[in-house]
């Protein structure tokens, strides 16, 4: 077989993607504000464009195109400044403004727990980053992680015409969650990663039950999901309205495929 020396990344781009594992949502501040136990936090992950994910699928692609198109590739600098940057870019005019995890999990390597308060910059940007690329940690998520692939948001798709979040006792729970989740990665516990995922999807719907039930998604996405919480530590969907499902699992799970997570 001729080799032309081509490099996957030279098609799809040679810049990371992000993973949300728990508390996605509380990164918004129309959910932090409403927060009675600030901070809530999200447990994001980086990993290694070592293949193309499905677009309109959770993995911060539409945040990524726009980081290569500003940059490239990686930039250097301060992270912090950096996500700002991006974080201006995507959402110049924007009405409904992605959350800034996003693009914190683009750009700081391993896997990171975001802590969001409104009193802290109105809960645009979290008032702490808790970060680690430990090798033992990440080799044993790499080692768990099996990622699912479903389908993609439909076009037309909202998932906040329905919100219900008077109910605030589950917007303080989907904060927990975050923490619980990444401190179950640092101790390598899986049952509680899997319990974390778990929370995260309770939470999503009772709050935002568009995440799951929408006229224009076609399939029975709570079903499935529950399906996989019932067989394994737990699951959890990468995005509103499908994407991929993540299931930690020392086994693997039929039709999966495991993660690389960028360190450096």
């Amino acid at each position: 077989m001729q080799s032309n020396n081509l490099k996957l990344t030279d098609i799809i781009g040679d810049f990371p993607y992000r993973l949300t594992f728990a508390g996605g949502w509380i990164d918004q501040p129309f959910c932090s504000r409403l927060n009675p136990t600030p901070p809530g936090s999200v447990c994001v992950v980086s990993i290694e464009p070592d293949c193309f994910w499905m677009e309109r699928s959770g993995l911060a692609a539409g945040t990524r195109k726009i980081a290569l198109e500003l940059w490239g590739g990686l930039p250097g600098g301060d992270l912090a400044q950096r996500v700002e940057e991006l974080y201006a870019a995507e959402n110049k005019d924007c009405p409904e403004p992605s959350g800034s995890q996003d693009m914190i999990g683009l750009l700081y390597p391993g896997i990171s727990r975001l802590d969001y308060d409104f009193a802290h910059r109105g809960g645009v940007f979290p008032q702490h980053i808790e970060n680690t690329t430990d090798p033992e940690v990440v080799h044993w998520l790499e080692s768990v992680i099996n990622v699912l692939p479903v389908v993609p948001r439909p076009a037309g798709y909202s998932p906040l015409d329905v919100k219900n979040l008077e109910n605030v006792e589950f917007i303080s729970r989907l904060g927990k969650a975050g923490r619980i989740c990444y401190d179950s990665i640092l101790k390598q516990d899986l049952c509680g990663l899997g319990a974390a995922m778990n929370e995260t999807m309770r939470c999503w719907e009772i709050l935002l039950p568009g995440n799951f039930i929408h006229h224009t998604i076609t399939m029975d996405l709570l079903a499935l999901l529950k399906y996989y919480q019932s067989q394994y530590p737990g699951a959890c969907y990468s995005s509103c309205g499908g994407g991929y499902i993540y299931i930690p699992s020392k086994e693997p799970v039929p039709g999966s495929h495991r993660i690389k997570v960028r360190t450096s």
